[in-house]
């Protein structure tokens, strides 16, 4: 049984004596210690953050670029070309691609403005950041509880288990033979959904073949935004980790489990990256023989060499599959002026929007007429980093109550004294019971802190935390929305805390002062929303189709895919769906139609 301490130092002996004084608000049950280090957990992509250093981020003065050198002869002389003068003002170059005649560096304000005034420079831009948003046999045979929700509204398992028996169907399109590269924060190889599909990987982030989603100076796991996606595409029956309660054992599958699955590594544990690095992670997959590219990820922005790069791609043959971004309010004005994220806003790459399991538009997903699909992107269940995601167990004085562990919070379980602390909006907000010996603190959803701001939930543990509190409950105000799905907002130190229902609100306030147990566990799957969670879908499709004809082109799975969709809104083509909902099966049956042969 693992317990959380106020300290884990000698230091702690003093803070906290056999026979404390009440708590006062100079009186910090954490000072010259810590309470232990959180796990990551999860939550929209958007919320991840770390409080870990990144060494990649260090600040020297500099500001990386993109330089576009004029073509003379040809675009690797032209790439040459520009390498010569960055080094020659004094800069540093960080890649260079011979294909596109440019490279990425890293210069002074005074290099890049001689830069800007050599006439053979082309163009300068700003090296953007970007955010999140030998092979083993295939697994055959599994469960029908690994098909999830997302699963069955895209007709993935109608292709390849058509009789329904939780077994792949012989001679079905499952994706195998194609290679999609998943370009995004990289994965966690502990993974057992992910083992098998697993081709290779470059880490462009800490520039090595491990792409792992893990800050390698700290050993911080990063959010498990690419694990999750991969999985949609690539999750394998029966290869489960550890589920939630209720959930199927065997975990889940993805759409195209018979995928090769390439992972490249461009997002940091912030969930940030640049655009060079993206560049060079599309130029890697279509070195690595990728035929489709799925990227969960973007910028607000255009870039024109990000664009020039995956003009080169499309040239190649390859599928770019984008996220739309998700930055919409739900203003259907606003919403149209912000129009949708790049690299999905290019031409020729098939942009995805996300829509619910009733197949609504997601308020959050950013819409344009550059949109083509439209995929599950709310509440979809996927793989996740081992152990990161958390259910919760609460009683109080032996009865149980339904919770939900928040995002962020640490695993651990902890038995003590219930106490009731109000909006939990200071450390003496739990009275002269709080003491450094620890105790569960019972704290409202709600309210304000003294400055007038709004009182978040990081805030009201770490008031609780520094009381002495070793596990904390919220309950929450809103009868509506249940236990509610809240945040802790960042990895960080904290306790293992979870919410209850409104409607549990008062029962468990009417036993403070009874013993109350409070438990994390982990697992390994998680629930997340975003265009993020509908871009793979999309990827997982075109990869069942493809693998079905392998002789067609990008372009060809790219019409079957739109022109099969299943139309949502407004008849047609529109802003907020694209086309509609990718379809596997009718995109096969259109397939048999179009292009007759074997």
């Amino acid at each position: 049984m693992k317990r959380w301490v106020c300290l884990g130092l000698v230091g702690f002996l003093a803070a906290c004596s056999k026979d404390p004084e009440p708590p006062v608000e100079d009186q910090d049950c954490t000072s010259g210690g810590s309470s232990g280090s959180a796990l990551p957990g999860v939550g929209l992509y958007s919320q991840i953050q770390s409080q870990a250093s990144d060494p990649t981020e260090a600040s020297d003065g500099r500001e990386a670029v993109l330089i576009r050198y004029r073509r003379t002869v040809s675009t690797a002389s032209a790439a040459q070309s520009a390498a010569d003068a960055v080094t020659r003002v004094g800069g540093l170059v960080k890649a260079r691609w011979a294909h596109l005649g440019s490279v990425a560096a890293r210069v002074t304000p005074e290099q890049r403005a001689e830069l800007a005034r050599d006439p053979d420079v082309l163009r300068i831009e700003n090296d953007r950041p970007v955010h999140a948003f030998d092979r083993q046999p295939v697994v055959t045979a599994g469960t029908v509880g690994e098909y999830t929700d997302g699963l069955k509204q895209v007709q993935a398992p109608a292709v390849w288990d058509a009789n329904n028996d939780g077994v792949l169907d012989t001679g079905a399109p499952i994706g195998t033979g194609i290679r999609v590269c998943v370009i995004d924060s990289g994965w966690d190889d502990r993974q057992p959904e992910l083992k098998a599909a697993y081709a290779g990987g470059y880490d462009f982030v800490e520039d090595d073949e491990n792409p792992l989603d893990k800050n390698e100076a700290t050993g911080e796991w990063g959010g498990g935004h690419g694990t999750h996606t991969a999985a949609t595409i690539v999750a394998q029956l029966s290869s489960a980790g550890s589920v939630n309660p209720g959930d199927e054992p065997n975990g889940v599958v993805g759409v195209a489990p018979g995928v090769e699955l390439l992972v490249a590594r461009v997002l940091n544990t912030k969930g940030n990256g640049n655009t060079a690095d993206i560049i060079s992670a599309l130029k890697w997959c279509q070195t690595e023989r990728a035929k489709i590219v799925s990227l969960s990820l973007g910028a607000e922005q255009p870039s024109e060499e990000e664009e020039a790069a995956f003009q080169v791609a499309i040239q190649a043959g390859i599928l770019p599959i984008a996220a739309s971004g998700n930055s919409a309010t739900g203003d259907a004005a606003s919403d149209a002026a912000l129009g949708i994220a790049y690299p999905a806003g290019y031409d020729g790459v098939l942009a995805v929007g996300a829509v619910n399991f009733e197949g609504v538009h997601a308020n959050f997903s950013q819409i344009g007429p550059q949109l083509s699909l439209v995929a599950p992107g709310v509440d979809v269940l996927s793989a996740m980093i081992v152990g990161a995601e958390s259910y919760s167990q609460v009683s109080v004085d032996g009865r149980s109550f339904e919770s939900r562990s928040l995002a962020f919070a640490p695993l651990g379980e902890y038995s003590g004294t219930l106490l009731s602390c109000g909006l939990g909006d200071s450390r003496s907000a739990c009275g002269t019971e709080a003491t450094c010996n620890g105790f569960v603190a019972y704290v409202d959803r709600g309210g304000m802190d003294a400055q007038g701001n709004g009182l978040t939930f990081a805030k009201k543990v770490d008031f609780m935390r520094r009381a002495g509190a070793r596990a904390v409950i919220i309950g929450n105000n809103d009868p509506v929305d249940g236990i509610g799905n809240f945040t802790l907002g960042s990895a960080g130190t904290w306790v293992p805390t979870a919410s209850v229902a409104n409607s549990d609100v008062a029962a468990v306030k009417g036993l403070r002062g009874k013993e109350a147990r409070l438990k994390l566990i982990g697992v390994d799957y998680a629930r997340l929303s975003g265009t993020s969670m509908a871009t793979p879908h999309v990827s997982g499709v075109a990869a069942v189709v493809w693998s079905a004809r392998p002789s067609l082109t990008a372009s060809q799975v790219r019409m079957l895919l739109e022109d099969s969709a299943k139309d949502l809104g407004t008849p047609g083509r529109d802003s907020n769906y694209g086309y509609g909902l990718v379809q596997a099966q009718d995109a096969l049956t259109l397939l048999r139609l179009r292009y007759p042969g074997p």
